[in-house]
């Protein structure tokens, strides 16, 4: 019994991770996961490309020279 307790409290969190990712894809709600962590990456990137303007058209100028 003190097995199983032990068990449990150092994998605990992992099986429950396990569960709730069976849970996502079998309702397919990681789409919609995947959509919003999209959407918050992509609106980050707008909004430091849009403060360091300069900075990103060097790295972009420097990037297009190295190819």
């Amino acid at each position: 019994m003190d097995d199983l307790k032990r068990f449990l409290s150092q994998y605990g969190g992992m099986i429950i991770g396990i569960i709730v990712a069976i849970l996502l894809l079998c309702t397919q709600l990681y789409k919609l996961i995947i959509g919003i962590v999209l959407l918050f990456i992509c609106g980050y990137a707008g909004h430091y490309i849009q403060h360091n303007k300069f900075e990103v058209k060097e790295k972009l100028k420097n990037f297009i020279d190295r190819l």
